[in-house]
């Protein structure tokens, strides 16, 4: 629903600035959550170091993001990023239905729906785990050629209207 959501706002011209700091962190806080109540469901099937890993990342991604905005600065790693959610929705998926039923019947063929999950979940630390390099490594980069741009200085103390006896 995410990604109608963000498809429609586009396509009908409803992007508002509101939309695009919300969205991404709804969808933060809902992978928050699902891993660590992934940890409590199923622990056997999501330890709780790939909770706190994947929680970590979420959260230094957000934050390298927050600055890169309020720095000018434009982090080009969207792709990885929107590989990672559909990776991170189709393990917590696997990780329910693993819960449930050990073996998932599919085509008159029984696959073992534990080591499925279990590969879904090391499939998705990975991808998470590269998507934040990905985007510390942009995030470093643009950092480097802002720092080389010439900036206007910012004064120590501000004078106001109708402040007195100060030199700015």
């Amino acid at each position: 629903t995410d990604g109608v959501d963000g498809y429609l706002a586009r396509k009908t011209h409803q992007v508002t600035t509101l939309g695009m700091l919300l969205s991404p962190l709804a969808d933060k806080l809902l992978v928050a959550t699902a891993y660590v109540t992934l940890v409590y469901f199923a622990p056997t099937l999501v330890s709780g170091w790939i909770a706190v890993l994947i929680v970590g990342r979420e959260f230094l991604v957000t934050g390298l993001c927050s600055v890169a905005v309020q720095e000018g600065m434009a982090l080009r790693v969207r792709e990885i990023g929107k590989l990672k959610t559909v990776v991170q929705v189709i393990s917590v998926i696997s990780v329910l239905i693993a819960h449930s039923w050990k073996w998932w019947p599919v085509v008159g063929i029984l696959l073992p729906g534990e080591k499925i999950a279990i590969g879904s979940i090391w499939l998705m630390l990975a991808v998470s785990l590269i998507s934040a390099f990905a985007y510390l490594r942009a995030f470093w980069t643009e950092a480097l050629l802002k720092s080389k741009q010439p900036r206007k200085p910012v004064p120590f103390v501000v004078k106001r209207p109708g402040d007195k006896n100060v030199r700015a």
